[in-house]
């Protein structure tokens, strides 16, 4: 079995989190299409990422480790793992971005309000999910 090539899962991967980001920015609480669009979202398309992430990994592992900066950068010089790193990225922060969505649901917080922190999350990951926390704390409703 070949292994699989780094540059295509990046672009796949990147594809993929892209619709499922517009998607989810597309999906107020409420619409009949919402929820379906938040088990995509947040369950089915960070599985699919999750697959690729893991064949990467097994394809390509190689030198490096986490004991140190050093060692992950030996990690990510290999393409493979890199684009594994990448796509790690991509599943989690839109699962995240999903249950900020939900979240915000259950919380009754304004839709419009909540797009913000999902682009913070798409670009900069924690950075969006600190703004949603803020966000949540300054509207000050309880989740039911």
């Amino acid at each position: 079995m070949n292994a699989p090539d780094p540059d295509a899962a990046f672009r796949l991967g990147g594809l993929l989190a892209m619709a499922g980001w517009a998607a989810l920015a597309l999906s107020p609480p409420g619409r009949r299409w919402t929820s379906p669009v938040w088990r995509l979202t947040g369950w089915w398309l960070p599985l699919v990422l999750a697959l690729a992430y893991v064949a990467l990994i097994a394809a390509h592992w190689g030198p490096g480790g986490f004991g140190s900066l050093a060692e992950v950068r030996a990690l990510f010089a290999s393409d493979g793992l890199l684009a594994a790193g990448w796509i790690h990225y991509l599943a989690f922060d839109l699962f995240v971005g999903t249950w900020i969505a939900r979240d915000a649901a259950r919380r009754g917080v304004r839709h419009l309000w909540v797009l913000p922190c999902l682009l913070l999350t798409f670009l900069f990951g924690p950075a969006g999910l600190l703004t949603y926390a803020a966000l949540a704390a300054l509207t000050r409703r309880t989740p039911t």
